[in-house]
């Protein structure tokens, strides 16, 4: 099984590497038309801001690569968002695969009492997913906990597969057609990310 990792300028994907040295297999890290529209499976991670993603995507023409890919796709993090319609991070027009909307979180969001702490932005450290629907999730309970860092967020939608909670639900994860995305780190998940990455690969 050939999986490609898409290379450009806002990745982290060294540790997605280990993540994928650890449950035994190998990545390719590209970008390199061919290649990723060769491989079996394509990892499109992301760690940065999505204005500048976006503009190396289309300066390479890798955003019409990514459109066009039929073989099943994993966006993380920054590539979640990246799949989707439009991010308020510097008013970006993404990809536009996942028709849903990023956003910021609030410090204070609707709801907040007066002395109700205000949220830390960006969100740092472990969380809980439920309301799994995808079999991304197979054999993974609910609840679970994975690790996020991040301070922008896809609205909850008829293409979320698992949700998340930080001041307002949101959606953990989305799936659309062979298209994946999953908000948090797989690849700093510990046993449920390593979970994840396998029933991506071999599901």
């Amino acid at each position: 099984m050939s999986i490609a990792i898409i290379k450009y300028n806002a990745g982290n994907i060294q540790s997605v590497l280990f993540a994928l040295e650890r449950i035994g297999v190998e990545g390719i890290v590209t970008d390199d038309e061919k290649q990723i529209t060769k491989a079996d499976k394509v990892i499109f991670p992301g760690v940065g801001e999505a204005g500048s993603a976006m503009a190396y995507l289309r300066e390479r023409k890798l955003d019409e690569v990514i459109r066009d890919l039929r073989q099943p796709v994993l966006g993380i993090c920054l590539g979640m968002q990246l799949l989707c319609k439009h991010s308020e991070e510097n008013d970006t027009h993404c990809l536009g695969i996942v028709p849903v909307n990023v956003k910021k979180f609030q410090v204070k969001t609707p709801g907040n009492s007066a002395d109700e702490p205000a949220l830390k932005v960006p969100q740092i450290g472990w969380n809980n997913i439920y309301g799994l629907s995808s079999p991304l999730f197979n054999g993974i309970n609910e609840n679970s906990y994975i690790y996020n860092v991040h301070s922008f967020y896809a609205d909850d939608s008829d293409y979320t597969v698992a949700k998340c909670k930080y001041g307002v639900e949101y959606a953990a994860a989305i799936r659309k057609d062979n298209f994946y995305g999953v908000q948090f780190h797989t690849e700093k998940s510990s046993v449920v990310g390593e979970s994840i990455l396998k029933n991506f690969l071999y599901g």
